[in-house]
């Protein structure tokens, strides 16, 4: 499985500081804000804090049939012969998986900011798709 280090941590701990700010916020605000002010304070954080975990959540996973994809909001499996190729260019932000159905996707469990993890999980993907991806010669 892969998921980026960085953005997992960042995400949660941001999530976590503003759930915890605004909870704070809703207990010390003035008396003129009423419970229903509090508690969309509150639901705000809790809104944000589910964004960041979806951020947080990306990842790939490859099995002896095929790779899934964990986007932030959308998980996409798909078998080794549907991908043809993987790639990432230097500055993209993560890598993109081309389809024999001829469409691309993103697999942002690989973060490209992450450069020598990103590399070296790009690597090992690759690897892997070049190993099981690939139909057999007909002989």
């Amino acid at each position: 499985m892969w998921r980026p280090r960085t953005t997992r941590i960042v995400a949660y701990t941001t999530a976590g500081v503003v759930v915890l700010g605004l909870i704070a916020l809703a207990v010390v605000v003035p008396e003129q804000y009423k419970t229903f002010d509090r508690v969309l304070m509150v639901g705000f954080g809790a809104a944000v804090a589910w964004i960041l975990h979806m951020l947080a959540r990306c990842r790939v996973t490859a099995d002896e049939s095929g790779v899934t994809v964990v986007n932030a909001f959308k998980t996409r499996r798909l078998e080794w012969p549907e991908i043809l190729d993987v790639s990432m260019t230097v500055g993209d932000p993560w890598p993109t998986l081309d389809l024999s159905d001829g469409t691309s996707i993103g697999a942002m469990g690989i973060n490209g900011a992450e450069k020598a993890l990103a590399a070296r999980q790009l690597a090992e993907l690759q690897t892997l798709l070049h190993a099981r991806g690939e139909a057999p010669d007909p002989a």
